[in-house]
C-alpha cells in the first residue's frame, strides 16, 4: 500500500453486510455518519479495509446500492482475494500462497457426493472458494464428514459455516483472519505496520479477525449467535474485544471512542457548524458539503447569517468551474444556493464525499481532491472535484478560504438536468 509513506495511524478492517452496512437502515444514517468521520479525520493518515464474504461481482453491486466509501484495500470471497485501491489491483503473492495444497476440481468432485449441499450462484464460485447453502441442522455433520473426505484426497482445506446457511470451502491458508495476518506481515516488512488496528464483524466468518494478536475488535450489537458463541468460548476475557451497544457502523464509531483510537464524533453529529473545530482541510470539505445537504433538506435555518458566513469563507475572486464547463464566482454560486433552500425537504436526498486527499502546495495552501456524490431517491450522481484552499493565518484551526473549485463528471454518473448540480 503505497499511499502512505509511514505507518497508518489507524487501520479499520470491517466486514460489510450487517457490520459496516446496515440493511435495515433505509436512510443509511449510520453508514453516512461513519463516512463523514473517516473522510474528515482519518483518510489522510489511516487505512480503510473492507473484508467481505462477497465475491467481486456482489461487492461491486453493493457499492452501487449503498453510499460506501472507497477502501484502500478490499478482501473478498471470505479472505481468498486481496486487491488494492479503486482499480482493485490483485495481490499476486497472496494468490501464489493459496495455490498450495488446493485443487478446486477435487473439491467439486467430493462435494457432489453430498445431497445436503446446494451450490450457490456462479458469481460466488471463485478460484480459491467453493460455496454452498446447507440447512443449519445438518451443517455440523456435513462439515465434519466433508473435511475428512477432502483430507483423504490430500487437500488441506478450511470449511467455514456462517449466516445460518452459507458453507464456504477454502484453502487452509485462506480466510479473513489469515488475509489480515498476511497484510500485517507485509506492512511490518516494509516498516509500516499500523499503529492500531480495529477489526469489526457480525458473523461466524468474521471470528478469525478477532484471533489476530494485538488488534482491537468490535462485535456490533446485532452480531449473530455464532460469533457471540465463538467469543464466549475463545475470547470472553480479552479486554481488546467488545460487544457494542450500537448497530453496524454506529458500533464501529462507538469502538473507536471506547479504545481511544482517535476522534469519534462524526461531523454529522455536530448541529452547529460554527462550533466545529477543524482538524484539517478534509474536515473543511466534509463540513461544507454537510451544510449544503442540510440547506437543501431544510434542516437548518434559512438565514442571511449562514450565507454571509459562506461568502466570508470564499475569496472574492474565487471561481467555480461547473462540470458542464460554465464558470462563475463562488459568491455567485452561493447567491444561487439561496434559491434552492428546502427543495429536497422530505426527500431521500444525501450528499457525501469520498477519497478526500490533500496536497500542500505552499506553506498554507492546499489542493484537496475528492469525489462528491449526490443521491436523490434511487438516482446517484458524482463529480471528481478539486478544491484549492488557504488556511487562515496559516493555521487550519482558524478555518480556510476557498480559492477555486473544479468539477468533472465521472463517466456514467452525469446529471441529466445539469442546472440542478450546484457545487
Amino acid at each position: 500500500m503505497d499511499r502512505l509513506s509511514a505507518s497508518a495511524r489507524l487501520m479499520i478492517v470491517s466486514d460489510l453486510d450487517h457490520t459496516m452496512v446496515d440493511h435495515r437502515d433505509a436512510e443509511n444514517v449510520s453508514l453516512l455518519r461513519f463516512n463523514a468521520l473517516w473522510e474528515a479525520n482519518y483518510r489522510h493518515d489511516s487505512l480503510l479495509v473492507f473484508s467481505t464474504g462477497r465475491s467481486p461481482t456482489l461487492y461491486k453491486q453493493l457499492r452501487k446500492e449503498k453510499p460506501m466509501l472507497t477502501p484502500d484495500i478490499t478482501i473478498m470471497s471470505v479472505g481468498t482475494e486481496i486487491t488494492y485501491g479503486d482499480s482493485m489491483v490483485p495481490d499476486d503473492g497472496w494468490v501464489e500462497f493459496l495455490n498450495q495444497k488446493w485443487d478446486r476440481n477435487v473439491v467439486r468432485e467430493e462435494t457432489n457426493k453430498f445431497s445436503e449441499l446446494t451450490l450457490q450462484a456462479e458469481t460466488e464460485q471463485r478460484p480459491h472458494k467453493v460455496s454452498f447453502y446447507v440447512d443449519k441442522n445438518k451443517a455440523h455433520a456435513v462439515t465434519k464428514e466433508l473435511s475428512e473426505c477432502l483430507g483423504k484426497r490430500g487437500l488441506d482445506v478450511k470449511i467455514i459455516y456462517s449466516g445460518g446457511m452459507d458453507l464456504d470451502i477454502l484453502p487452509q491458508g485462506a480466510g479473513k483472519g489469515q488475509a489480515l495476518a498476511y497484510l500485517l506481515k507485509k506492512f511490518t516488512s516494509e516498516g509500516k505496520r499500523p499503529s492500531n488496528t480495529l477489526v469489526c464483524g457480525d458473523s461466524g466468518n468474521d471470528a478469525e479477525l478477532f484471533s489476530i494478536p494485538e488488534v482491537f475488535g468490535v462485535m456490533v450489537s446485532n452480531a449473530q449467535e455464532e460469533l457471540l458463541q465463538w467469543h464466549a468460548e475463545n475470547a470472553k476475557n480479552n479486554p481488546k474485544i467488545i460487544h457494542a451497544t450500537e448497530r453496524c457502523a454506529a458500533g464501529i464509531i462507538q469502538a473507536i471512542g471506547h479504545f481511544n483510537l482517535g476522534p469519534n464524533t462524526s461531523p454529522r453529529d455536530v448541529t452547529d457548524f460554527e462550533e466545529c473545530i477543524l482538524e484539517n482541510s478534509g474536515h473543511e470539505v466534509v463540513k461544507f458539503y454537510l451544510f449544503y445537504e442540510r440547506w437543501r433538506r431544510a434542516e437548518i435555518e434559512n438565514c442571511e447569517t449562514y450565507m454571509s458566513s459562506l461568502k466570508t469563507s470564499c475569496d472574492a475572486s474565487a471561481v467555480s468551474v461547473h462540470p458542464s464547463g460554465v464558470q462563475k464566482t463562488l459568491h455567485e454560486r452561493i447567491h444561487e444556493l439561496k434559491g434552492w433552500y428546502g427543495d429536497k425537504q422530505g426527500k431521500k436526498f444525501r450528499v457525501w464525499v469520498d477519497r478526500v486527499l490533500s496536497t500542500q502546495i505552499r506553506s498554507s495552501t492546499f489542493l484537496v481532491n475528492f469525489n462528491k456524490w449526490e443521491q436523490c431517491g434511487d438516482e446517484r450522481y458524482c463529480c471528481a472535484t478539486t478544491v484549492k484552499i488557504n488556511a487562515k493565518e496559516g493555521d487550519a484551526s482558524h478555518g480556510f478560504t476557498w480559492m477555486h473549485v473544479q468539477q468533472t463528471w465521472l463517466e456514467g454518473l452525469e446529471m441529466k438536468d445539469q442546472s440542478a448540480w450546484l457545487f
